[in-house]
């Protein structure tokens, strides 16, 4: 637990576009309202099911991302016998020497 792998900061680095992705398209959406065209409209509600797809899909990855950390903690506290939470912050601000 030295820090993140490789694999994680791309999964990182995946997940950062993803929520870009999210926040232009909710900003396309809002600011296009005044098209009133049935292409128009057609491609907003296309946009907008898969904006609510997106956003599901980006919520159940930071669910695992969280349970995964809680996860490495939890090993990480029985693998040093850290027995309280002061224990573990302490361990986690020591210098090695």
């Amino acid at each position: 637990m030295d820090g993140p792998e490789p694999s994680s900061l791309t999964q990182e680095r995946l997940l950062d576009d993803l929520r870009q992705v999210i926040e232009n398209a909710e900003d396309l959406l809002k600011n296009t309202g005044q098209y009133h065209g049935s292409l128009y409209q057609a491609a907003r509600s296309k946009l907008a099911e898969a904006l609510q797809t997106a956003t599901a899909e980006l919520a159940r990855f930071e669910d695992m991302q969280i349970d995964r950390m809680i996860e490495l903690t939890a090993v990480a506290s029985r693998l040093h016998r850290d027995l309280t939470g002061e224990a573990r912050l302490l361990r986690a601000f020591r210098r090695e020497d």
